[in-house]
């Protein structure tokens, strides 16, 4: 990673900010993108101390321009990329006779157009240093959990633009990983929509048992430098249901339902 410049969308929190340690940890130059861009500074100054190179953009991932002038920044900067992160992402909870339409769009705009504003303007770069794109997915992605239509209906449409994306590319030595972390420790839950489009506030799921921000950060470095088509992370959760998905899918489907049925407040139990 030395050297490498990385960019990486919703930067501010979570695993977007636990990347920033990690890659700059490493030698790394470091684009940061997220909409809070007080927080970005901070951290830009803290890695300035450490010598490492890196600017904040304050960016909107839902809004195109911003994602053009995202990549502008990082190539006026560092004249070249060699990893983007798509990880900025918003989360649902929600049956979906209630929520409103709204909400299902402004997670569409984040989760998947997002990821194809940035990768579109990021492409050409990332070929000429055959680089690596990544998406930040879920195991949403991979299988359709209640409560959460939005959610995987744009995690798995990410992940089918990343596969054929990766597939076009074949002979130009791009390189494309989908990184699914399963439940980890993070604001995206706190920040998660309502059925109205409220945030949510309180996470219902135990954090402090869950896989940390920093530790999806490593396996996700270690998997872009095995250039891996695809991270699963966790064992039950994560790739045990996706493999018990392709051959026993109602019982994934009763699984995924009780689980998300003991949740705290969970919307299924007004079913």
């Amino acid at each position: 990673m030395k050297d490498k410049v990385v960019i990486i969308t919703g930067a501010s929190s979570g695993i977007g900010l636990a990347c920033v340690y990690e890659f700059a940890s490493q030698g790394a130059n470091i684009v940061m993108a997220a909409r809070s861009i007080d927080t970005l500074i901070t951290v830009e100054k803290e890695l300035a101390e450490k010598g490492i190179a890196s600017i904040a953009v304050q960016t909107d991932v839902s809004i195109e321009s911003d994602c053009k002038n995202l990549i502008d920044k990082a190539v006026e900067r560092f004249n070249k990329i060699d990893i983007l992160i798509n990880n900025a992402g918003l989360s649902m909870r929600a049956n979906f006779r209630n929520v409103d339409l709204d909400v299902l769009k402004k997670l569409m705009d984040v989760n998947f157009w997002g990821t194809v504003y940035c990768t579109k303007y990021a492409l050409p770069y990332l070929l000429q240093t055959k680089g690596s794109i990544v998406g930040v997915s879920s195991i949403a992605g991979f299988i359709g959990l209640p409560g959460r239509t939005g959610y995987s209906a744009s995690k798995f449409a990410m992940n089918g633009f990343l596969e054929t994306v990766r597939t076009e590319n074949l002979k130009n030595g791009l390189h494309v990983l989908i990184a699914a972390p399963g439940f980890t420790a993070s604001n995206v839950r706190k920040a998660a929509l309502t059925s109205d489009g409220t945030s949510q506030g309180e996470t219902p799921r135990k954090e402090e048992k869950m896989m940390s921000a920093e530790e999806v950060a490593q396996k996700m470095r270690k998997a872009i430098e095995k250039r891996k088509n695809t991270l699963i992370l966790t064992f039950i959760e994560g790739k045990l249901t996706v493999f018990l998905n392709k051959w026993l899918p109602s019982f994934v489907s009763k699984m995924s339902y009780n689980m998300m049925l003991k949740e705290p407040d969970s919307p299924l139990k007004n079913d």
